[in-house]
């Protein structure tokens, strides 16, 4: 957890080194689609099941790029409903489907020769802070209320104006843990997901 503290410092202080770099800045809009699985980290998961789900995510960014380099950061304030869908011996339930989420992406865009006005291929990673706005349908479970995640992403980018990106969030801190009857260890649960968006930037 400290060397992912010391990852998040370095990620924001990129993005001061940007705009002290006389950076471009802009701003737009961005939604898409998320697919995720509850991952359960325990010799029981057995006697729980958890499938592929779908949902989605919409919300506003802003974005800094240092001109000719093409090295950059992105900053966005998404609203992402996920189904976080869980099957307990026949019961049904959930582990929080709302979430506030946080996403801060160090970002770099290749400048091609000739084509770099139409289309422009990026790479992009960072941290991803979700705050979960409802609660549990399982009594037994604690979920966390602020979960922190790992992006990994590549996309393009369209006119100088439209992004399209996919990107795979790993869970750092744990979704949610719960202790089973008879058990000294709590079980804990990580929520993994693809996300798949498009945005618009003015």
């Amino acid at each position: 957890m400290r060397n992912f503290k010391h990852l998040v410092i370095v990620a924001i202080l990129a993005v001061f080194a940007c705009g002290q770099a006389n950076a471009e800045f802009r701003f737009g809009v961005k939604a898409g689609a998320n697919f995720n699985k509850l991952h359960i980290s325990s010799d029981i998961k057995n006697d729980f099941t958890s499938g592929n789900t779908a949902g989605f995510t919409g919300g506003v960014m802003t974005e800094f790029t240092v001109p000719l380099i093409g090295i950059g950061a992105d900053l966005s304030l998404m609203y992402s409903h996920m189904k976080n869908e869980l099957n307990e011996d026949g019961e049904k339930g959930t582990v929080g489907k709302n979430f506030l989420e946080i996403p801060l992406n160090l970002k770099y865009k290749l400048s091609l020769p000739v084509v770099s006005k139409i289309i422009k291929p990026m790479i992009f990673t960072g941290p991803t802070f979700a705050f979960k706005l409802d609660k549990s349908t399982f009594e037994s479970i604690k979920t966390k209320t602020t979960q922190v995640g790992w992006n990994f992403g590549v996309g393009v980018e369209l006119l100088n104006h439209l992004q399209i990106s996919g990107a795979y969030t790993l869970d750092v801190n744990g979704a949610a843990k719960f202790l089973p009857e008879g058990m000294v260890n709590p079980i804990k649960l990580k929520n993994n997901y693809w996300t798949v968006t498009a945005a618009y930037l003015f």
